[in-house]
């Protein structure tokens, strides 16, 4: 069986097999992660809440969580300095 035709309740994606919602324990680890980054990895506290903030109005988000375009966490892919918009075309930050 494909992931896209579970018929356990859960909400898998195409490409994998995992769960797709983010718990609040799993996104706990992921920061305790972040953690570990040397700050010049991280945007800055402002940048960060402007493309968090970006993120959660795009279309392409789903789950509240996910980036359509490339199939990150939204809140994670925002904090690393080095990270891009993946959205085609015309970038939203």
């Amino acid at each position: 069986m494909n992931a896209a035709s579970r018929t356990d309740g859960r909400d898998n994606c195409k490409g994998c097999s995992a769960d797709v919602k983010v718990t609040d324990e799993q996104m706990a680890r992921l920061w305790a992660k972040l953690g570990e980054l040397p700050p010049e990895d991280l945007a800055e506290d402002g940048i960060y809440a402007q493309r968090l903030a970006l993120c959660r109005d795009c279309p392409s988000l789903q789950y509240g969580t996910t980036c359509r375009h490339c199939g990150c966490l939204v809140a994670w892919k925002a904090r690393l300095s080095r990270s891009r918009c993946p959205q085609p075309g015309v970038s939203r930050w």
